[in-house]
């Protein structure tokens, strides 16, 4: 893409914003990125991404304004990989803060300028704890990279803001670097997807990654189960009653023999009518049921359920012996956020 105008401040105006406008302000943003990544330098980089995977103590990230919300998110992206990582606001650093600081630590201070009073004033104190102090800057020459051991250059184009004022364009490329660095960090400390589903039990990954079928199946009273030779209208309140839809059919050793679900006895009473009375759960269970085991994943459970030729809405949970433990339901799965 060829370099383009800045943004007219004109097409701001309510008359003027139109799909046409938005397209060329995205164009313009386009054109600002591809910019900073045409002219990163890339040894630089790789000396941050080193210092950062040498770091023997904790990882701080600092910054004003909209460069400290972007340095908090690249330290909180650090910690979701494993990796000690904080955010130091500046202000309270020079009131106290500062004393979490220790020798072994790295201070990543983000700044567009270079020449925020606030990160001046505090390098003084961090190099007073034998912090090591990394700049990462738009603007050079700059007060910060004069007085840090390594200073990382971000190269800014323009802001799309119209006046080159709003800082936009500078905070994404800072976005952008951070978390990029911070995917090269995973890869070099081989970050496995179960230690990352770790540090996110409570999401959507984490549990796929995380939980087992043991984990959340129905066990002890809460089992549906019956004889073969038990009536099946005997069972009718131990097939409605456990929230499971379905009969777990078991021997006097509690070997799975079969399942019986609410569907075959609707598929029972159509074809047998009257005769409903006198058949047993034996007769028409089905006698070749998908099981699972409890070690299981529980996002392979749904994938079982799921699977061709038609789909389930439970599984009976066995043993090496076919001996029925538990059983896991697909309500149950989707309730635990699966």
């Amino acid at each position: 893409m060829g370099s383009l105008p800045p943004p007219d401040q004109t097409n701001f105006s309510k008359s003027n914003l139109d799909q046409s406008h938005l397209l060329d302000l995205f164009k313009c943003q386009q054109n600002y990125l591809n910019h900073f990544f045409q002219n990163l330098d890339l040894s630089q980089t790789l000396a941050f991404t080193q210092a950062l995977l040498n770091a023997d103590g904790t990882i701080f990230f600092t910054g004003v304004g909209k460069s400290g919300f972007v340095a908090q998110k690249i330290s909180q992206t650090l910690v979701s990989l494993g990796i000690r990582s904080g955010f130091l606001s500046p202000l309270d650093a020079l009131h106290g803060d500062i004393g979490i600081l220790s020798p072994k630590d790295l201070l990543v201070l983000f700044s567009k300028s270079g020449n925020s009073e606030e990160l001046l004033k505090l390098v003084p104190c961090a190099k007073a704890k034998g912090v090591y102090l990394i700049s990462v800057t738009s603007v050079h020459p700059n007060g910060l990279m004069k007085i840090c051991d390594m200073d990382v250059h971000l190269p800014l184009k323009r802001e799309l803001c119209p006046f080159d004022l709003a800082p936009v364009t500078s905070t994404a490329i800072q976005m952008v670097f951070g978390d990029t660095v911070a995917i090269a960090l995973m890869e070099a400390r081989h970050t496995s997807k179960e230690e990352y589903a770790a540090n996110h039990p409570a999401g959507r990954i984490g549990k796929t990654l995380i939980f087992k079928v043991k984990d959340l199946m129905k066990k002890n009273e809460e089992l549906p189960v019956c004889k073969e030779d038990d009536l099946i209208m005997d069972q009718l309140m131990e097939l409605t009653t456990k929230s499971c839809g379905c009969l777990l059919v078991i021997d006097d050793d509690n070997h799975l023999l079969g399942t019986f679900t609410d569907g075959d006895l609707r598929r029972t009473l159509k074809a047998s009518g009257q005769r409903i009375f006198q058949l047993t759960v034996g007769e028409m269970c089905n006698r070749n049921p998908r099981t699972i085991g409890p070690d299981a994943m529980a996002a392979e459970a749904m994938e079982k359920m799921e699977s061709p030729p038609s789909a389930v809405q439970f599984l009976p949970v066995i043993d090496d012996h076919n001996v029925v433990i538990g059983i896991v339901t697909l309500h149950g799965l989707v309730s635990a956020g699966l």
